[in-house]
């Protein structure tokens, strides 16, 4: 058998989420400190809890 090409990881781009210094995403109310929210057009939610907020 041949052997399977293995897929490196990508690193976490943590940066992305970052502008001067601040979060440009909310922080989860459940989750606390370091565990950001998505921003969806019509709701924010927490890819670890799954806590979700609609906008109105």
């Amino acid at each position: 058998m041949a052997k399977k090409k293995k897929n490196p990881k990508k690193p976490m781009q943590i940066w992305k989420i970052y502008e001067q210094g601040k979060a440009k995403n909310p922080e989860c109310p459940k989750c606390g400190k370091g565990v950001f929210m998505a921003v969806h057009k019509d709701r924010k939610v927490c890819g670890k809890c799954g806590y979700t907020e609609f906008n109105k």
